[in-house]
Protein backbone atom coordinates (compact mmCIF):
# COMPACT_ATOMS: atom_id res chain seq x y z
CA UNK A 1 0.00 0.00 0.00
CA UNK A 2 1.12 3.55 -0.68
CA UNK A 3 1.73 5.08 2.73
CA UNK A 4 0.70 8.62 3.47
CA UNK A 5 2.34 10.64 6.23
CA UNK A 6 -0.80 11.75 8.09
CA UNK A 7 -3.59 9.57 9.46
CA UNK A 8 -6.60 9.75 11.71
CA UNK A 9 -5.03 7.18 14.04
CA UNK A 10 -1.76 5.36 14.61
CA UNK A 11 -1.67 1.98 16.35
CA UNK A 12 1.73 0.90 17.66
CA UNK A 13 1.88 -2.90 17.73
CA UNK A 14 -0.16 -5.60 16.02
CA UNK A 15 -0.52 -8.22 18.76
CA UNK A 16 -3.69 -9.07 20.63
CA UNK A 17 -4.56 -5.55 21.79
CA UNK A 18 -3.08 -3.79 18.74
CA UNK A 19 -5.07 -6.02 16.41
CA UNK A 20 -8.24 -5.12 18.26
CA UNK A 21 -7.42 -1.41 18.14
CA UNK A 22 -6.86 -1.67 14.38
CA UNK A 23 -10.17 -3.48 13.85
CA UNK A 24 -12.25 -1.11 15.95
CA UNK A 25 -10.74 2.14 14.66
CA UNK A 26 -10.91 1.04 11.02
CA UNK A 27 -14.50 -0.19 11.32
CA UNK A 28 -15.43 3.17 12.84
CA UNK A 29 -14.11 4.91 9.74
CA UNK A 30 -10.67 6.13 10.81
CA UNK A 31 -7.74 5.96 8.39
CA UNK A 32 -5.41 3.97 10.61
CA UNK A 33 -1.69 3.29 10.33
CA UNK A 34 -0.62 0.09 12.11
CA UNK A 35 3.09 0.05 12.92
CA UNK A 36 4.79 -3.27 13.64
CA UNK A 37 8.49 -3.39 14.43
CA UNK A 38 8.88 -6.92 13.07
CA UNK A 39 8.41 -8.59 9.71
CA UNK A 40 5.11 -9.21 7.96
CA UNK A 41 3.33 -12.51 8.60
CA UNK A 42 0.30 -13.23 6.44
CA UNK A 43 -2.34 -15.66 7.62
CA UNK A 44 -1.90 -19.18 6.18
CA UNK A 45 0.84 -18.37 3.67
CA UNK A 46 3.45 -17.42 6.28
CA UNK A 47 3.09 -20.44 8.57
CA UNK A 48 5.95 -22.50 7.07
CA UNK A 49 5.94 -25.31 9.65
CA UNK A 50 2.18 -25.67 10.12
CA UNK A 51 1.95 -28.88 8.07
CA UNK A 52 5.38 -30.36 8.72
CA UNK A 53 5.81 -33.80 10.28
CA UNK A 54 8.36 -34.36 13.09
CA UNK A 55 10.76 -36.21 10.81
CA UNK A 56 10.96 -33.18 8.50
CA UNK A 57 12.80 -31.17 11.16
CA UNK A 58 16.55 -31.43 11.64
CA UNK A 59 16.16 -32.28 15.34
CA UNK A 60 13.01 -34.39 14.78
CA UNK A 61 11.51 -32.06 17.45
CA UNK A 62 13.41 -33.97 20.11
CA UNK A 63 15.25 -32.25 22.94
CA UNK A 64 18.22 -30.66 21.29
CA UNK A 65 20.10 -27.50 22.20
CA UNK A 66 21.62 -26.84 18.79
CA UNK A 67 18.95 -24.38 17.65
CA UNK A 68 18.69 -22.62 21.04
CA UNK A 69 22.21 -21.20 21.30
CA UNK A 70 21.45 -17.77 19.85
CA UNK A 71 18.37 -17.26 22.02
CA UNK A 72 19.15 -18.19 25.64
CA UNK A 73 16.16 -16.13 26.85
CA UNK A 74 13.47 -16.86 24.26
CA UNK A 75 14.21 -20.59 24.26
CA UNK A 76 13.00 -20.80 27.87
CA UNK A 77 9.43 -20.32 26.69
CA UNK A 78 7.51 -23.64 26.64
CA UNK A 79 6.25 -22.64 23.20
CA UNK A 80 9.76 -22.32 21.75
CA UNK A 81 10.74 -25.29 19.58
CA UNK A 82 12.44 -25.83 16.26
CA UNK A 83 8.94 -25.62 14.75
CA UNK A 84 8.09 -22.24 16.30
CA UNK A 85 11.36 -20.38 16.84
CA UNK A 86 10.72 -18.14 13.82
CA UNK A 87 7.91 -16.51 15.84
CA UNK A 88 10.34 -15.46 18.60
CA UNK A 89 13.02 -12.78 18.41
CA UNK A 90 16.68 -13.65 18.22
CA UNK A 91 18.14 -12.61 21.58
CA UNK A 92 21.46 -11.64 20.04
CA UNK A 93 19.73 -9.01 17.91
CA UNK A 94 17.39 -7.64 20.59
CA UNK A 95 19.34 -7.15 23.83
CA UNK A 96 17.97 -5.75 27.07
CA UNK A 97 19.37 -5.37 30.59
CA UNK A 98 18.34 -7.59 33.52
CA UNK A 99 18.96 -5.80 36.79
CA UNK A 100 17.20 -8.81 38.29
CA UNK A 101 16.70 -12.03 36.30
CA UNK A 102 13.68 -11.53 34.04
CA UNK A 103 12.95 -13.42 30.83
CA UNK A 104 11.33 -10.97 28.41
CA UNK A 105 9.67 -13.18 25.79
CA UNK A 106 9.09 -11.27 22.57
CA UNK A 107 7.51 -11.98 19.19
CA UNK A 108 8.42 -9.27 16.70
CA UNK A 109 6.24 -9.89 13.67
CA UNK A 110 2.80 -8.91 12.45
CA UNK A 111 0.49 -10.59 14.94
CA UNK A 112 3.09 -10.45 17.69
CA UNK A 113 2.59 -13.00 20.44
CA UNK A 114 -1.02 -13.65 19.39
CA UNK A 115 0.53 -16.38 17.22
CA UNK A 116 2.01 -18.19 20.22
CA UNK A 117 -0.20 -17.29 23.18
CA UNK A 118 -1.78 -19.92 25.45
CA UNK A 119 -5.35 -18.89 24.42
CA UNK A 120 -6.94 -19.26 27.88
CA UNK A 121 -9.67 -16.60 28.18
CA UNK A 122 -11.32 -15.62 31.47
CA UNK A 123 -13.26 -12.58 32.56
CA UNK A 124 -12.19 -10.72 35.62
CA UNK A 125 -14.93 -10.39 38.23
CA UNK A 126 -16.16 -7.62 40.53
CA UNK A 127 -13.77 -8.67 43.30
CA UNK A 128 -10.75 -8.21 41.00
CA UNK A 129 -11.51 -4.58 40.22
CA UNK A 130 -12.21 -3.86 43.91
CA UNK A 131 -9.24 -5.74 45.36
CA UNK A 132 -6.76 -2.88 45.64
CA UNK A 133 -9.03 -0.57 47.59
CA UNK A 134 -10.32 -3.35 49.85
CA UNK A 135 -6.84 -4.70 50.62
CA UNK A 136 -5.21 -1.29 50.88
CA UNK A 137 -2.69 -2.28 48.21
CA UNK A 138 -1.57 0.24 45.59
CA UNK A 139 -4.34 2.47 44.15
CA UNK A 140 -7.96 1.84 43.23
CA UNK A 141 -9.04 0.86 39.74
CA UNK A 142 -11.03 3.70 38.10
CA UNK A 143 -13.51 1.18 36.66
CA UNK A 144 -15.58 -1.71 37.95
CA UNK A 145 -16.78 -4.96 36.40
CA UNK A 146 -20.06 -3.37 35.28
CA UNK A 147 -18.08 -0.92 33.14
CA UNK A 148 -16.46 -3.78 31.24
CA UNK A 149 -19.20 -6.43 31.32
CA UNK A 150 -20.80 -5.45 28.00
CA UNK A 151 -17.41 -5.12 26.31
CA UNK A 152 -16.43 -8.61 27.45
CA UNK A 153 -19.55 -9.87 25.67
CA UNK A 154 -18.72 -7.82 22.59
CA UNK A 155 -15.23 -9.24 22.11
CA UNK A 156 -16.20 -12.80 23.10
CA UNK A 157 -18.77 -12.96 20.33
CA UNK A 158 -16.06 -12.12 17.80
CA UNK A 159 -13.19 -14.16 19.28
CA UNK A 160 -15.02 -17.44 19.88
CA UNK A 161 -14.32 -19.00 23.28
CA UNK A 162 -15.02 -22.64 24.05
CA UNK A 163 -16.22 -23.30 27.57
CA UNK A 164 -19.07 -24.03 29.96
CA UNK A 165 -21.02 -21.88 32.38
CA UNK A 166 -20.03 -22.38 36.02
CA UNK A 167 -22.05 -19.70 37.87
CA UNK A 168 -19.12 -18.60 40.05
CA UNK A 169 -18.94 -15.21 41.72
CA UNK A 170 -15.17 -15.02 41.33
CA UNK A 171 -15.20 -16.02 37.64
CA UNK A 172 -18.08 -14.55 35.60
CA UNK A 173 -19.29 -16.66 32.70
CA UNK A 174 -18.65 -15.67 29.10
CA UNK A 175 -20.49 -16.16 25.81
CA UNK A 176 -19.35 -19.66 24.93
CA UNK A 177 -19.05 -22.00 22.03
CA UNK A 178 -19.49 -25.64 23.13
CA UNK A 179 -16.76 -26.56 25.59
CA UNK A 180 -14.01 -29.09 24.98
CA UNK A 181 -15.15 -32.09 27.08
CA UNK A 182 -13.11 -33.36 29.99
CA UNK A 183 -11.70 -36.85 29.53
CA UNK A 184 -12.60 -39.69 31.91
CA UNK A 185 -9.91 -38.96 34.52
CA UNK A 186 -10.49 -35.20 34.42
CA UNK A 187 -14.21 -35.84 34.94
CA UNK A 188 -13.41 -38.15 37.86
CA UNK A 189 -11.19 -35.51 39.44
CA UNK A 190 -13.85 -32.83 38.91
CA UNK A 191 -16.54 -34.93 40.60
CA UNK A 192 -14.32 -35.87 43.53
CA UNK A 193 -13.18 -32.31 44.21
CA UNK A 194 -16.70 -30.93 44.14
CA UNK A 195 -17.89 -33.67 46.51
CA UNK A 196 -15.08 -33.20 49.03
CA UNK A 197 -14.29 -29.47 48.82
CA UNK A 198 -17.30 -27.19 49.04
CA UNK A 199 -15.30 -24.08 48.14
CA UNK A 200 -13.88 -25.18 44.80
CA UNK A 201 -14.88 -26.39 41.37
CA UNK A 202 -13.04 -28.09 38.49
CA UNK A 203 -14.24 -26.87 35.10
CA UNK A 204 -13.06 -27.20 31.47
CA UNK A 205 -10.47 -24.64 30.45
CA UNK A 206 -11.98 -21.66 28.67
CA UNK A 207 -9.95 -21.38 25.52
CA UNK A 208 -9.99 -19.43 22.23
CA UNK A 209 -9.95 -22.63 20.17
CA UNK A 210 -13.07 -22.99 18.07
CA UNK A 211 -15.17 -26.11 18.61
CA UNK A 212 -17.35 -25.01 15.71
CA UNK A 213 -16.99 -22.77 12.66
CA UNK A 214 -17.18 -19.19 13.87
CA UNK A 215 -17.18 -15.94 11.89
CA UNK A 216 -15.65 -17.73 8.91
CA UNK A 217 -12.86 -19.34 10.93
CA UNK A 218 -12.17 -22.86 12.14
CA UNK A 219 -13.10 -25.18 13.58
CA UNK A 220 -10.10 -26.42 15.54
CA UNK A 221 -8.68 -29.69 14.20
CA UNK A 222 -7.24 -30.74 17.58
CA UNK A 223 -3.73 -31.07 16.22
CA UNK A 224 -2.17 -29.11 19.12
CA UNK A 225 0.17 -27.39 16.68
CA UNK A 226 -1.28 -23.95 17.47
CA UNK A 227 2.04 -22.19 18.04
CA UNK A 228 3.09 -22.85 14.45
CA UNK A 229 0.20 -20.73 13.16
CA UNK A 230 -3.15 -22.30 12.28
CA UNK A 231 -4.05 -22.56 8.59
CA UNK A 232 -7.64 -23.36 9.60
CA UNK A 233 -8.07 -20.24 11.74
CA UNK A 234 -8.95 -22.67 14.50
CA UNK A 235 -7.73 -20.33 17.21
CA UNK A 236 -7.90 -16.59 17.62
CA UNK A 237 -4.95 -14.47 16.52
CA UNK A 238 -4.55 -10.99 15.08
CA UNK A 239 -3.50 -12.57 11.79
CA UNK A 240 -6.58 -14.78 11.45
CA UNK A 241 -9.24 -12.45 12.86
CA UNK A 242 -8.79 -8.78 13.78
CA UNK A 243 -6.29 -7.65 11.14
CA UNK A 244 -8.27 -9.19 8.25
CA UNK A 245 -11.37 -7.43 9.63
CA UNK A 246 -9.48 -4.14 9.72
CA UNK A 247 -8.07 -4.66 6.23
CA UNK A 248 -11.53 -5.41 4.83
CA UNK A 249 -12.62 -1.82 5.62
CA UNK A 250 -10.00 -0.32 3.32
CA UNK A 251 -8.97 1.96 6.17
CA UNK A 252 -5.93 0.07 7.45
CA UNK A 253 -2.38 0.85 6.37
CA UNK A 254 0.00 -1.75 7.77
CA UNK A 255 3.73 -1.01 7.92
CA UNK A 256 5.99 -3.83 9.16
CA UNK A 257 9.68 -3.32 10.02
CA UNK A 258 8.80 -0.04 11.74
CA UNK A 259 10.38 0.56 15.14
CA UNK A 260 8.75 3.42 17.05
CA UNK A 261 11.58 5.44 18.56
CA UNK A 262 9.57 8.15 20.27
CA UNK A 263 6.27 9.99 20.30
CA UNK A 264 6.23 13.65 19.27
CA UNK A 265 4.54 16.18 21.56
CA UNK A 266 3.28 19.71 20.96
CA UNK A 267 3.48 21.77 24.15
CA UNK A 268 1.09 24.42 22.80
CA UNK A 269 -1.78 22.04 22.10
CA UNK A 270 -0.73 19.57 24.83
CA UNK A 271 -1.22 16.76 22.35
CA UNK A 272 0.89 14.14 20.65
CA UNK A 273 1.35 14.93 16.97
CA UNK A 274 2.82 11.67 15.73
CA UNK A 275 5.70 9.24 16.01
CA UNK A 276 9.29 8.91 14.87
CA UNK A 277 9.84 5.51 13.27
CA UNK A 278 13.14 3.82 12.48
CA UNK A 279 12.89 1.49 9.50
CA UNK A 280 14.46 -1.72 10.80
CA UNK A 281 15.95 -2.54 7.40
CA UNK A 282 17.26 0.80 6.11
CA UNK A 283 17.56 2.49 9.55
CA UNK A 284 15.97 5.56 7.98
CA UNK A 285 13.96 7.76 10.38
CA UNK A 286 10.45 8.66 9.26
CA UNK A 287 7.79 10.83 10.91
CA UNK A 288 4.14 9.80 10.77
CA UNK A 289 1.44 12.11 12.12
CA UNK A 290 -2.05 11.41 13.41
CA UNK A 291 -4.91 12.79 15.46
CA UNK A 292 -4.86 9.98 18.03
CA UNK A 293 -2.34 7.31 19.00
CA UNK A 294 -2.99 3.88 20.49
CA UNK A 295 0.06 2.39 22.18
CA UNK A 296 -0.09 -1.42 22.06
CA UNK A 297 3.56 -2.38 21.85
CA UNK A 298 3.24 -4.65 24.95
CA UNK A 299 3.83 -3.71 28.57
CA UNK A 300 7.60 -3.32 28.68
CA UNK A 301 8.00 -1.94 25.16
CA UNK A 302 5.23 0.62 25.62
CA UNK A 303 6.82 1.92 28.83
CA UNK A 304 10.20 2.09 27.09
CA UNK A 305 8.80 4.14 24.19
CA UNK A 306 7.21 6.64 26.57
CA UNK A 307 10.31 6.88 28.77
CA UNK A 308 12.36 7.60 25.65
CA UNK A 309 9.89 10.29 24.51
CA UNK A 310 11.36 13.02 26.68
CA UNK A 311 10.91 16.73 26.19
CA UNK A 312 11.30 19.97 28.07
CA UNK A 313 7.77 19.53 29.43
CA UNK A 314 8.20 15.84 30.23
CA UNK A 315 11.87 15.36 31.22
CA UNK A 316 11.12 11.96 32.80
CA UNK A 317 9.14 10.51 29.93
CA UNK A 318 6.02 11.51 28.03
CA UNK A 319 2.95 11.73 30.25
CA UNK A 320 4.93 10.98 33.40
CA UNK A 321 3.91 13.85 35.67
CA UNK A 322 2.87 11.22 38.24
CA UNK A 323 6.29 9.59 38.31
CA UNK A 324 4.57 6.20 37.94
CA UNK A 325 5.53 5.47 34.34
CA UNK A 326 7.56 2.26 34.15
CA UNK A 327 6.74 1.24 37.72
CA UNK A 328 4.45 -1.46 39.17
CA UNK A 329 5.52 -4.16 36.70
CA UNK A 330 3.69 -7.44 37.37
CA UNK A 331 3.86 -10.99 35.99
CA UNK A 332 1.94 -13.98 37.30
CA UNK A 333 3.92 -16.76 38.91
CA UNK A 334 3.38 -20.20 37.40
CA UNK A 335 6.17 -22.42 38.71
CA UNK A 336 4.44 -24.49 41.42
CA UNK A 337 2.99 -27.73 40.12
CA UNK A 338 2.04 -31.26 41.06
CA UNK A 339 1.86 -34.53 39.17
CA UNK A 340 0.18 -37.78 40.18
CA UNK A 341 -0.84 -41.17 38.80
CA UNK A 342 -4.15 -43.00 38.87
CA UNK A 343 -4.92 -46.71 38.94
CA UNK A 344 -7.99 -47.30 36.83
CA UNK A 345 -9.65 -46.48 33.52
CA UNK A 346 -7.13 -48.81 31.87
CA UNK A 347 -9.65 -49.63 29.15
CA UNK A 348 -10.24 -46.00 28.24
CA UNK A 349 -8.35 -43.54 26.10
CA UNK A 350 -9.17 -40.26 24.35
CA UNK A 351 -9.53 -39.10 20.78
CA UNK A 352 -7.20 -36.56 19.24
CA UNK A 353 -4.99 -34.01 20.97
CA UNK A 354 -6.79 -31.78 23.41
CA UNK A 355 -5.98 -28.04 23.52
CA UNK A 356 -8.16 -27.84 26.63
CA UNK A 357 -7.89 -29.38 30.07
CA UNK A 358 -9.05 -28.51 33.57
CA UNK A 359 -9.24 -25.20 35.39
CA UNK A 360 -9.82 -24.64 39.10
CA UNK A 361 -10.85 -21.01 39.60
CA UNK A 362 -9.47 -19.08 42.54
CA UNK A 363 -10.86 -20.37 45.84
CA UNK A 364 -8.60 -18.60 48.34
CA UNK A 365 -9.70 -15.31 49.97
CA UNK A 366 -12.96 -15.38 48.05
CA UNK A 367 -15.31 -15.20 51.04
CA UNK A 368 -12.67 -14.39 53.67
CA UNK A 369 -13.72 -17.40 55.70
CA UNK A 370 -10.15 -18.22 56.76
CA UNK A 371 -7.06 -16.29 57.78
CA UNK A 372 -4.29 -16.99 55.31
CA UNK A 373 -0.70 -15.71 55.26
CA UNK A 374 -1.25 -13.96 51.92
CA UNK A 375 -3.63 -11.61 50.13
CA UNK A 376 -5.56 -12.46 46.95
CA UNK A 377 -5.28 -15.91 45.40
CA UNK A 378 -4.34 -18.22 42.56
CA UNK A 379 -6.00 -20.46 40.01
CA UNK A 380 -4.94 -23.95 39.00
CA UNK A 381 -4.95 -25.48 35.55
CA UNK A 382 -3.85 -28.83 34.20
CA UNK A 383 -4.47 -31.89 32.10
CA UNK A 384 -4.88 -35.65 32.50
CA UNK A 385 -3.54 -38.06 29.92
CA UNK A 386 -2.11 -41.52 29.44
CA UNK A 387 1.63 -41.70 29.91
CA UNK A 388 3.78 -42.33 26.90
CA UNK A 389 4.19 -45.83 25.57
CA UNK A 390 6.84 -47.11 27.96
CA UNK A 391 7.90 -50.09 25.85
CA UNK A 392 8.81 -48.19 22.70
CA UNK A 393 12.34 -49.67 22.86
CA UNK A 394 11.14 -53.14 23.78
CA UNK A 395 12.86 -56.10 22.24
CA UNK A 396 11.00 -58.76 20.29
CA UNK A 397 9.35 -59.49 16.99
CA UNK A 398 5.91 -59.82 15.46
CA UNK A 399 2.70 -59.96 17.49
CA UNK A 400 4.37 -59.85 20.91
CA UNK A 401 6.39 -56.74 20.01
CA UNK A 402 3.36 -55.02 18.54
CA UNK A 403 1.37 -55.57 21.72
CA UNK A 404 4.21 -54.22 23.84
CA UNK A 405 4.67 -51.01 21.91
CA UNK A 406 0.98 -50.22 21.44
CA UNK A 407 0.02 -50.39 25.11
CA UNK A 408 -0.09 -46.93 26.73
CA UNK A 409 1.14 -46.25 30.23
CA UNK A 410 -0.89 -45.37 33.32
CA UNK A 411 -3.12 -42.35 33.59
CA UNK A 412 -1.30 -39.28 34.87
CA UNK A 413 -2.40 -35.77 35.81
CA UNK A 414 -0.52 -32.53 36.28
CA UNK A 415 -1.73 -29.33 37.93
CA UNK A 416 0.01 -25.96 37.81
CA UNK A 417 -0.71 -22.68 39.59
CA UNK A 418 -1.27 -19.24 38.08
CA UNK A 419 -0.93 -16.75 40.93
CA UNK A 420 -1.63 -13.07 41.36
CA UNK A 421 1.31 -10.71 41.79
CA UNK A 422 0.75 -7.58 43.85
CA UNK A 423 1.74 -4.25 42.30
CA UNK A 424 5.07 -3.04 43.66
CA UNK A 425 6.61 0.35 42.84
CA UNK A 426 10.11 -1.13 42.91
CA UNK A 427 9.33 -3.64 40.15
CA UNK A 428 9.99 -1.41 37.21
CA UNK A 429 11.26 -0.68 33.72
CA UNK A 430 13.93 1.94 32.96
CA UNK A 431 15.91 2.95 29.90
CA UNK A 432 19.70 3.12 29.84
CA UNK A 433 20.78 5.94 27.55
CA UNK A 434 24.44 4.90 27.76
CA UNK A 435 23.71 1.68 25.88
CA UNK A 436 21.73 1.53 22.65
CA UNK A 437 20.57 -1.19 20.30
CA UNK A 438 21.32 -1.60 16.59
CA UNK A 439 18.82 1.15 15.76
CA UNK A 440 20.23 3.71 18.20
CA UNK A 441 17.43 3.28 20.74
CA UNK A 442 18.31 3.10 24.48
CA UNK A 443 18.25 -0.37 25.98
CA UNK A 444 15.51 -1.34 28.42
CA UNK A 445 16.50 -2.26 31.97
CA UNK A 446 14.18 -4.46 34.03
CA UNK A 447 13.97 -4.72 37.84
CA UNK A 448 11.62 -7.42 39.15
CA UNK A 449 11.38 -9.75 42.14
CA UNK A 450 8.49 -11.74 43.57
CA UNK A 451 7.54 -10.67 47.09
CA UNK A 452 6.69 -12.52 50.28
CA UNK A 453 3.00 -12.57 49.34
CA UNK A 454 3.71 -14.44 46.11
CA UNK A 455 6.11 -16.87 47.82
CA UNK A 456 3.53 -17.74 50.48
CA UNK A 457 0.92 -18.29 47.79
CA UNK A 458 3.23 -20.70 45.94
CA UNK A 459 3.52 -22.88 49.06
CA UNK A 460 -0.24 -22.91 49.51
CA UNK A 461 -0.84 -23.85 45.87
CA UNK A 462 1.36 -26.92 46.25
CA UNK A 463 -0.21 -27.94 49.55
CA UNK A 464 -3.78 -27.63 48.27
CA UNK A 465 -3.01 -29.40 44.99
CA UNK A 466 -1.58 -32.37 46.87
CA UNK A 467 -4.59 -32.42 49.19
CA UNK A 468 -7.11 -32.47 46.33
CA UNK A 469 -5.27 -35.22 44.48
CA UNK A 470 -4.92 -37.38 47.57
CA UNK A 471 -8.61 -37.02 48.41
CA UNK A 472 -9.49 -37.94 44.81
CA UNK A 473 -7.67 -41.26 44.91
CA UNK A 474 -4.42 -40.45 43.10
CA UNK A 475 -1.06 -41.98 43.98
CA UNK A 476 2.63 -41.20 43.53
CA UNK A 477 1.90 -37.53 44.14
CA UNK A 478 4.94 -35.36 43.48
CA UNK A 479 5.23 -31.58 43.62
CA UNK A 480 7.79 -29.25 42.16
CA UNK A 481 8.62 -25.64 42.79
CA UNK A 482 11.75 -24.69 40.95
CA UNK A 483 13.10 -21.20 41.33
CA UNK A 484 11.13 -19.37 38.69
CA UNK A 485 12.67 -16.63 36.60
CA UNK A 486 9.97 -13.94 36.33
CA UNK A 487 8.66 -13.22 32.86
CA UNK A 488 8.12 -16.82 31.86
CA UNK A 489 4.37 -16.70 32.45
CA UNK A 490 4.40 -14.01 29.73
CA UNK A 491 1.67 -12.03 31.48
CA UNK A 492 3.54 -8.73 31.92
CA UNK A 493 1.29 -5.99 33.26
CA UNK A 494 1.54 -2.56 34.84
CA UNK A 495 4.04 0.26 34.00
CA UNK A 496 1.35 2.77 32.86
CA UNK A 497 -1.49 2.03 35.23
CA UNK A 498 -5.05 3.30 35.18
CA UNK A 499 -6.31 5.35 38.12
CA UNK A 500 -8.59 8.11 39.30
CA UNK A 501 -5.91 10.63 40.28
CA UNK A 502 -3.39 12.05 37.75
CA UNK A 503 -0.93 12.39 40.64
CA UNK A 504 -0.77 8.62 41.16
CA UNK A 505 -1.58 7.11 37.77
CA UNK A 506 -0.78 7.45 34.07
CA UNK A 507 -4.19 6.68 32.53
CA UNK A 508 -7.80 7.53 33.32
CA UNK A 509 -10.87 5.27 33.28
CA UNK A 510 -10.92 5.23 29.45
CA UNK A 511 -7.25 4.22 29.02
CA UNK A 512 -6.52 7.82 28.06
CA UNK A 513 -3.34 9.50 29.28
CA UNK A 514 -4.05 12.08 31.96
CA UNK A 515 -1.32 14.35 30.60
CA UNK A 516 -1.72 13.80 26.85
CA UNK A 517 -5.37 13.35 25.96
CA UNK A 518 -4.96 11.95 22.46
CA UNK A 519 -2.82 8.98 23.57
CA UNK A 520 -4.53 5.76 24.62
CA UNK A 521 -2.82 2.67 26.06
CA UNK A 522 -4.70 -0.64 26.11
CA UNK A 523 -2.02 -3.31 26.26
CA UNK A 524 -0.90 -4.86 29.56
CA UNK A 525 0.70 -1.55 30.60
CA UNK A 526 -2.66 -0.18 31.71
CA UNK A 527 -3.37 -2.78 34.41
CA UNK A 528 -3.64 -1.54 37.98
CA UNK A 529 -3.52 -5.05 39.50
CA UNK A 530 -3.05 -8.52 38.04
CA UNK A 531 -5.84 -10.80 39.41
CA UNK A 532 -5.26 -14.54 38.97
CA UNK A 533 -6.94 -14.96 35.58
CA UNK A 534 -5.08 -14.92 32.28
CA UNK A 535 -5.28 -11.26 31.19
CA UNK A 536 -5.63 -11.22 27.39
CA UNK A 537 -9.44 -11.20 27.29
CA UNK A 538 -9.42 -8.15 29.55
CA UNK A 539 -6.95 -6.36 27.25
CA UNK A 540 -9.32 -7.00 24.34
CA UNK A 541 -12.36 -5.67 26.20
CA UNK A 542 -10.49 -2.58 27.42
CA UNK A 543 -9.26 -1.92 23.88
CA UNK A 544 -12.71 -2.10 22.30
CA UNK A 545 -14.10 0.16 25.02
CA UNK A 546 -11.29 2.72 24.67
CA UNK A 547 -11.64 2.81 20.89
CA UNK A 548 -15.35 3.54 21.20
CA UNK A 549 -14.61 6.40 23.60
CA UNK A 550 -11.72 7.79 21.52
CA UNK A 551 -13.69 7.91 18.27
CA UNK A 552 -16.63 9.63 19.97
CA UNK A 553 -14.27 12.18 21.49
CA UNK A 554 -12.62 12.74 18.13
CA UNK A 555 -15.94 13.28 16.35
CA UNK A 556 -17.06 15.68 19.08
CA UNK A 557 -13.90 17.74 18.63
CA UNK A 558 -12.60 16.98 22.12
CA UNK A 559 -9.37 15.55 20.72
Amino acid sequence: MELEKEYDAIVVGSGISGGWAAKELCEKGLKTLVLERGRDVKHVTDYPTAQMAPWEFETRLLENSSFRASSPVQSNSPAYTEATKHFFVDDSEHPYLQEDPFFWIRGYQVGGRSLTWGRQCYRWGPMDFEANIKDGVSIDWPIRYKDLEGWYSYVEKFVGISGEKANLRQLPDSHFLPGIPLNCLESHFSQQVEQKFSDRKVIPIRVANLTAEHNGRGPCMYRNLCNRGCIFGGYFSSNSATLPAAEATGNMFLRPNSIVKKILYDADTKKATGVIVVDSKSKEEIVFKSKIIFLNASTIATASILLNSKSEHFPDGLGNSSGQLGHNLMDHFSTPGTTAEFDGFDDLYYSGRNPGGIYIPRFRNVDNETQLPFKRGYALHGKAQRQNWSNIKAEGFGKDLKEKITKPGKWQIWIGAIGETLPNYNNRVEIDETQVDSWGIPLTRIHFQYGENELAMMDDAISESEKMLKESGFSNIRSFRSKMTPGLTIHEMGTARMGRDPKTSVLNAHNQMHDVKNIFITDGSCMTSSASQNPSLTYMALTARACDFAVKQLKEGAL
